[in-house]
């Protein structure tokens, strides 16, 4: 039983505290118990010979290997030349040790794809002019798979230690927004599988729309233009970091490039030193330097007028001046300020 007098208390409040108490402990309880019996008798949406055949093919077709199923209707195929000279087609290879990587590894099991395939009909088709086609529906429907399966079919064997920079695919914002590794690399594009810096910008700026405007406003960094790129701040594959930052703070990636701003100083801008997003926009802004608002008012929402021009004369004075032409070392700086007068005598900075 449960004791619902609270010890060290008497009276009707320490009764009725002890039974609310009690309530509630059991209300979670249930509430527990519950969602462990919903979890334990959960199902499948689909049966799982479904699954199966979703990830690994037709269950009825048998893995023939590459050299019967390239020669059966791919022998002079483009594709096929191009995957042969690629990093893939180096693994597939008989040196390489890995008889496990192949066409069927992704693709599934061919044997069905061609069944109905013979020499005397490629011969045929050659002679024509055509290529003899596979039953490709007989292979997996990559191209619509869910994302995160398409995704693991690269992910069993790129998730290794090799492949390091793919750890936390799964946690990322690419993985969670449903992005696959279909939607930026291309395997039977050619010989380089990597994506090229120079593809880059426009590979993510079809989805980061946002991004791509500012990159348009007047002060920008350089990404259009081709100077710097997307992954020399962001890391696609996903990383630990917010906004998916090679970095773990946004001042240690901002400094990668602006190391004059790293410091330490013996005089800093205090409080802000490490976020460099407190000021500037990353991507663009219609301010010089990335400024988010410009001069003077920028410092002012910080900083009050106090120690500098009579409040009769802001109007004409401070609110026309920018805080940089005298405050130069704004980032920080290890020289002493060598302060000044506002010309009636008073100290300032």
């Amino acid at each position: 039983m449960i004791n619902l007098r609270m010890t060290g208390q008497s009276g009707h409040g320490a009764g009725t505290l002890g039974i609310k108490r009690a309530l509630l402990i059991l209300i979670f309880s249930a509430v527990a118990l519950s969602g462990c019996e919903t979890i334990k008798s959960a199902k499948q949406v689909m049966p799982i010979r479904d699954y199966e055949k979703l990830l690994m093919g037709r269950i009825d077709a048998d893995y023939i290997g590459n050299k019967n199923c390239l020669s059966a209707c791919h022998y002079h195929d483009k594709i096929q030349r191009d995957f042969e000279a690629s990093t893939m087609g180096a693994q597939m290879s008989k040196k390489s040790g890995m008889p496990l990587v192949n066409c069927e590894s992704c693709h599934g099991p061919g044997s069905l794809a061609v069944s109905g395939v013979t020499p005397e009909m490629v011969e045929k088709d050659a002679a024509e002019g055509t290529q003899t086609a596979c039953d490709y529906n007989t292979f997996i429907d990559l191209k619509n798979l869910p994302a995160q399966a398409q995704s693991l079919m690269c992910l069993k064997c790129h998730a290794e230690n090799s492949s390091f920079n793919l750890h936390n695919w799964n946690a990322g914002a690419h993985a969670v927004s449903d992005v696959s590794c279909f939607n930026c690399h291309n395997i039977h594009a050619g010989e380089s599988l990597i994506t090229e810096p120079r593809d880059i910008r426009d590979m993510c700026l079809k989805c980061h729309q946002m991004q791509a405007a500012e990159f348009s406003l007047p002060s920008h960094h350089p990404v259009m233009e081709q100077k710097i790129f997307c992954t020399d701040c962001h890391n696609p594959h996903g990383t630990t970091n917010e906004g998916l930052l090679i970095e773990y703070s946004l001042q240690e990636t901002c400094t990668r490039c602006h190391g004059e701003k790293r410091g330490p100083f013996v005089f800093e801008h205090a409080d802000i030193n490490d976020e460099c997003s407190a000021c500037h926009n990353s991507h663009g802004s219609v301010n010089n330097n990335l400024l988010k608002v410009s001069e003077p008012f920028l410092c002012l929402q910080c900083h009050g007028p106090r120690g500098h021009l009579p409040a009769t004369e802001q109007a004409s004075g401070a609110f026309f001046t920018r805080c940089t032409d005298c405050h130069s070392q704004i980032h920080g700086t290890d020289l002493p300020s060598t302060g000044g007068t506002d010309g009636r005598g008073k100290f300032i900075n």
